[in-house]
């Protein structure tokens, strides 16, 4: 069970496995977070301020942590000054990149039919 969910809702609440996996990369940020970690394999924090614009670093910090505690996200912090960190996809993340594939070609699909 995502660790979001163990103070508000009992695993058996949960009616199906596609709400699990919402719940995993729902929301404004995490598809977009885990999409371009597939894209650039790794990604210093300060570069996501780059790459995603709209984003307040608040919430990038709760995303990516949200995102490593599910263990789609691994963080790796250099001992240097000033500190390091880059972001890279788990083998549990990297698994997702087909369905964000498929998601992202939906779309594309999606708007092509509403233009006309």
């Amino acid at each position: 069970m995502p660790l979001d969910r163990t103070n508000k809702v009992s695993c058996n609440n949960y009616r199906c496995e596609i709400e699990v996996t919402l719940e995993v990369i729902g929301g404004k940020w995490k598809s977009l977070l885990i999409w371009n970690l597939g894209i650039h394999k790794v990604i210093r924090y300060n570069e996501f301020r780059n790459i995603i614009p709209d984003i307040s670093q608040k919430m990038l910090t709760q995303q990516l942590r949200s995102l490593e505690n599910n263990n789609l996200v691994k963080r790796k912090v250099y001992n240097q000054v000033p500190p390091m960190v880059e972001y890279s996809l788990t083998d549990l993340g990297i698994k997702l990149l087909p369905i964000l594939e498929e998601l992202d070609l939906w779309g594309k699909e999606f708007i092509s039919k509403l233009d006309k």
